[in-house]
């Protein structure tokens, strides 16, 4: 079990923060009304562009717009360079958020491992209690070993934190 001292988190988040964080991630959403959702069959479906094939998009719209009688009238080369625009200026934008989602997402398994590891050591406290006959403790003991009922053993938790 970890070193219940070392409490890397000891903060929550005031009510104003999050209203401000939904705020700010509501106004990106309004900044961006063009943003769209795909299904699992589309994402599949749909050609991926990479670096190679930006490269050869970038040829081809390049191509295009220098050799118009070449092109039917059918391609909106327009809306080409639209769409590549539009994927670099994401690609800036995505990674921003899943440098932010990241930090959330380690900031939240902080959060839980910290709560999860004390309720651990709580959780053994109560039954030495319970095994000292101390009143009271042997309720408190029952209710708190339910939660690793069909593990093996006598009610004890894994020896891993993270595995429950």
């Amino acid at each position: 079990m970890s070193n219940l001292s070392n409490n890397r988190l000891n903060t929550t988040a005031t009510a104003a923060q999050i209203t401000a964080v939904k705020t700010a991630l509501q106004t990106i959403s309004t900044n961006l009304p063009f943003l769209t959702g795909l299904t699992t069959e589309e994402r599949i479906a749909l050609p991926a562009i990479n670096v190679n094939n930006k490269a050869f998009t970038e040829d081809a719209i390049n191509a295009a717009v220098n050799n118009t009688a070449l092109i039917p009238s059918y391609v909106n080369v327009p809306n080409m360079q639209n769409d590549l625009t539009l994927f670099t200026q994401l690609d800036e934008i995505i990674l921003l958020v899943k440098q932010l989602l990241e930090r959330l997402e380690d900031t939240q398994l902080l959060a839980g491992s910290e709560a999860y590891t004390s309720a651990l050591a709580v959780y053994k406290l109560i039954g030495s209690a319970a095994d000292a006959g101390v009143p009271g403790a042997d309720a408190i003991n029952a209710q708190l070993r339910t939660r690793f009922a069909g593990q093996g053993g006598a009610g004890t938790p894994a020896t891993n934190p993270n595995n429950g």
